[in-house]
């Protein structure tokens, strides 16, 4: 059945797969370091709560069945374990039935936590790893080359990717129309890294390249991806470039990562290939059906992004098995950032001894420098960028962090780079003001070594106490 696959891209195969494995390995640890305070069972949006009211059938997962904390850090290691095992190369060692059912193992994982993360799982990298994943289940080991349908199918998924977020920008913020969205992109993004000051201060005409670049790379390679070689490894080693940029950009978790390793699926690498077997007929069968289903799936997503009224990075079905996708469809002009802080005192006053809570990866402290996180996902942080474009995202979680702040509860804080109260003596109030923040200039940055400077704008949250906290000594 040579028509079934393609020998050549054998070693394509082999770096996407373990690439992948890498992606996987780095949310699992994500999910296993974060998810007590996050989601456990004394979390700010507890999994049982969440389980209790939405049926299986909305959001299957393994924890609709049973759940603990304990369980949760269960499925999160094991997660760990196996996308070790598959960076390792493990896969190639098995039987292609059963390399097949490992590779199933990660994505059922990922999906069960996804499933009940809620606002802290609602971002499009998490759809995207899933249904990059679940196509790896189909992509074969050395005892097949690799199939023709489903590099198809990655490519399919990087098209939508990149032309679905090139759309995106077209028909939302005037800037991109403009070229001028990167005059305040690399200020106001969700989490700036060390580069990021660098980036913004570089000339304004050199950043409108930047945008007709982007349009070009986003709206117009893609197609190229279905062209023949060598043709198509150069559009996707331009994908490459363009998102090893944004690396250096900003902190955009693994989302930039993992449309590297789709790119890199459709990379033709110059190595010849080593004998492989015949795909067995129970193998076409099972890989023709499910790209028949796919591309079924396919009619939503592809209705939206073509549509006028598109919106970004939604799942249309609960397995995540085809998405939409898009980014910065709007861009801030200016940054705001909540800034939590708590008091000791028992009555608490403006001339109180405030003391502020530190991040590990959003702006704080005007003088600390931005660090590099991705493709680790500081979900806290994140979400902390929204609660100061609007209280309203903030609604469902935030009261909850101020709960757990006044209590010094441990999981709470291990998310935080700096608590300014020593493990038991909690503050007795919290409060929360709204700053406005923009990077200083290179002369103020030579005279105060300050890469921020903040101005207050209001009150955010008013102090606030727990239930009889008053009574306490």
């Amino acid at each position: 059945m040579d028509w079934f696959t393609a020998s050549d891209y054998w070693l394509s195969r082999l770096v996407f797969q373990r690439a992948l494995a890498a992606v996987y390995l780095v949310a699992f640890l994500t999910a296993a370091l974060q998810f007590r305070a996050l989601l456990g069972t004394r979390g700010m949006l507890p999994i049982p709560r969440f389980v209790a009211r939405v049926p299986f059938r909305q959001a299957p997962s393994l924890f609709q069945l049973h759940y603990s904390d304990r369980f949760f850090a269960g499925c999160a290691w094991a997660g760990v374990a196996v996308s070790a095992a598959l960076l390792a190369g493990l896969d190639g060692w098995l039987p292609l039935w059963a390399a097949m059912l490992l590779w199933l193992v990660p994505w059922l994982l990922y999906l069960s936590i996804v499933n009940v993360g809620q606002t802290w799982y609602g971002f499009g990298w998490e759809s995207l790893l899933l249904e990059t994943g679940f196509l790896a289940v189909f992509l074969g080991n050395d005892e097949v080359a690799p199939p023709v349908v489903v590099l198809f199918l990655l490519r399919w998924i990087l098209f939508r990717v990149e032309f679905g977020a090139g759309l995106i920008k077209l028909r939302g913020d005037a800037c991109w129309r403009k070229l001028t969205c990167l005059d305040h992109h690399h200020e106001t993004q969700p989490m700036p890294g060390p580069l990021s000051w660098f980036f913004h201060r570089l000339p304004k005409p050199l950043h409108r390249v930047e945008v007709a670049a982007n349009h070009v790379t986003q709206l117009a390679v893609p197609f190229l991806l279905f062209t023949p070689q060598p043709v198509a490894t150069a559009a996707a080693s331009l994908m490459i470039v363009t998102q090893l940029w944004l690396v250096l950009s900003g902190n955009f978790s693994w989302l930039n990562w993992i449309t590297i390793v789709l790119a890199l699926s459709a990379v033709r690498f110059p190595a010849d290939p080593p004998p492989l077997p015949g795909a067995p007929l129970w193998y076409v069968v099972v890989v023709l059906a499910v790209a028949a289903l796919l591309l079924f799936l396919s009619y939503r997503p592809v209705a939206n992004m073509i549509s006028p009224r598109q919106v970004m990075n939604r799942s249309f079905d609960p397995l995540h098995l085809v998405n939409t996708y898009g980014a910065f469809g709007s861009v801030s002009r200016v940054r705001y950032e909540v800034v939590i802080e708590g008091t000791a005192d028992a009555v608490p006053r403006e001339n109180s001894d405030w003391r502020e809570y530190e991040f590990k990866g959003k702006p704080g402290d005007p003088r600390r420098w931005p660090r590099q996180f991705a493709p680790y996902h500081l979900r806290l942080d994140w979400m902390m960028w929204f609660a100061a474009l609007s209280p309203a995202y903030a609604g469902s979680w935030f009261g909850a962090l101020v709960e757990r702040l006044l209590e010094n509860d441990r999981d709470t804080l291990r998310l935080l780079r700096r608590s300014p109260f020593p493990p038991g003596e909690p503050p007795r109030h919290i409060r929360a003001r709204l700053f406005r923040y923009r990077y200083t200039t290179w002369r103020e940055l030579r005279e105060t070594g300050a890469c921020w400077q903040r101005t207050y704008v209001r009150e955010y949250l008013p102090p606030t106490r727990l239930a009889g906290a008053a009574r306490r000594p």
